[in-house]
């Protein structure tokens, strides 16, 4: 289903220009004043509203807080007049999402801005989507994403997860094999039964085997009582071994045992101990691999790769970056007691641009690190990276990755930077060299967060 986008604008050019522009994509519905803006709002849910500030009837800023107060997730850019910049810089601040200046002078910026806000309208409405499930299903964990690589693996995580097999999650560190795991537990006829997890490469071996097995009375230094082991502790539920590839050789032998005979005997007994437990395993090298090169056990990586899940690096699913961005937002607001947000249209594109390594925690630590540190407001591309250096790396390699309209908006965010610290941060002596009218200057390199005052 095509975006709806809400045009309030008693300029019939502009409106005339903007339905051109936006009808091979979006149903376009138009208003002329605020009267007929309010009828049109009211008995539809649109995506975006683009609203004029000078109106016959209204203040274009004042009838987007009226808007937004009705339905806060509603993402508004503001048209106005060169005149009228201050104001719309102070909208941007309450959480407007951007302003565009009249007479629109590039057309394909233009529609570069308005799909940077049906993109945050997208990311809102798939956050309502999740919060709905979570109310429905108790327990069920975040799995954030509608790309279509995420889109398979949930496919083979529903597939998989009815079954009581084995499942081994491979992928870079920080992709989410952790939530896929609880995701798979939460959807199993096991769901009423225990979860346990434990990571294979955080411990030492001696640890490990007495986590896993238990251990009698005695059985060595320091045990001081008989302790029930996560094989038995996870009797009829799921257990999670993760990184299992950094498990020892003589622990991936007693496993495969345990696998086998579906028993278990405790460190310091004598006694086999039945257990019924549904294995998941994860690992972020490539198991078949390690193999290959003699660190793991052939026979055991067939008995746990009965069915292998691929987690898909952050790169992969660039559609999912600005979703996972708003949920970790919306978190850590809750979390630390703020009201940060929403994020600009250059946080947006520095966001895309980035490389994350670290896949979905990079970027949870990123947002987490830009609540913590902003007093409020909307979050900008300083916000989430101070000294700048993160996403500059990251741009020239994600920038093939980028459509031609990020692509152009991301160039012109660097010359417009480049442009005023070549003129000491002097806007007027930017504007001289760059011959681009000092007005104009300014409102771009206000969009862009380059500038903060006029």
């Amino acid at each position: 289903m095509p975006p709806k986008i809400l045009v309030v604008d008693d300029d019939r050019h502009t409106r005339i220009l903007l339905d051109r522009l936006l009808a091979r994509a979006a149903a376009v519905s138009l208003a002329t004043d605020g009267a007929e803006a309010r009828r049109l709002f009211a008995a539809d849910d649109y995506n975006l509203v683009l609203m004029d500030q000078c109106l016959p009837d209204a203040n274009g800023i004042e009838l987007l807080r009226e808007f937004r107060a009705r339905r806060p997730r509603q993402v508004g850019i503001l048209m106005t007049g060169f005149a009228d910049v201050r104001d719309a810089v102070a909208a941007v601040r309450e959480g407007l999402f951007d302003y565009l200046t009249k007479p629109f002078d590039d057309l394909e910026a233009l529609e570069a801005v308005i799909g940077k806000a049906l993109e945050l309208d997208r990311a809102y409405r798939e956050i309502d989507g999740l919060r709905a499930r979570l109310a429905s299903g108790p327990g069920m964990p975040a799995v954030i994403g509608q790309s279509p690589a995420m889109e398979r693996v949930l496919g083979q995580i529903r597939q998989v997860a009815g079954l009581d097999t084995t499942v081994l999650l491979e992928g870079e560190s920080g992709t989410g094999k952790d939530i896929a795991a609880k995701l798979i537990h939460a959807l199993s006829a096991r769901a009423d039964k225990p979860f346990l997890e434990v990571n294979c490469g955080g411990l030492p071996e001696s640890l490990l085997e007495s986590l896993l097995f238990g251990y009698e009375k005695g059985a060595f230094t320091g045990a001081g009582q008989a302790n029930a082991g996560y094989f038995e502790k996870a009797h009829a539920g799921n257990l999670f071994l993760d990184e299992i590839a950094d498990m020892s050789p003589k622990l991936q032998s007693s496993l495969l045992r345990v696998l086998q005979d579906h028993s278990f005997t405790r460190i310091g007994s004598t006694q086999p101990r039945k257990t019924d437990f549904r294995l998941i395993c994860a690992t972020n090298r490539p198991l078949l691999a390690e193999v290959k090169a003699g660190r793991f056990r052939e026979d055991l990586y067939y008995r746990i790769a009965v069915v292998t899940v691929r987690m898909p690096p952050l790169r992969e699913r660039q559609e999912d970056i600005v979703p996972l961005a708003m949920h970790f937002l919306e978190h850590y607001n809750a979390k630390f007691g703020k009201s940060c947000g929403p994020l600009t249209p250059a946080a947006v594109l520095a966001l895309e641009s980035c490389r994350w390594d670290g896949n979905v925690r990079e970027l949870q630590h990123c947002i987490e690190r830009a609540v913590a540190l902003h007093a409020g407001g909307p979050i900008d591309r300083l916000h989430l990276f101070p000294a700048g250096e993160h996403a500059e790396q990251a741009a020239p390699a994600a920038a093939a990755a980028l459509g031609y309209q990020d692509a152009r908006a991301e160039f012109e965010r660097d010359y417009l930077r480049r442009l005023l610290d070549g003129a000491g941060g002097n806007v007027s002596e930017a504007a001289r060299v760059s011959g681009i009218p000092r007005q104009n200057l300014y409102v771009r390199m206000k969009r862009w967060g380059i500038v903060t005052e006029k």
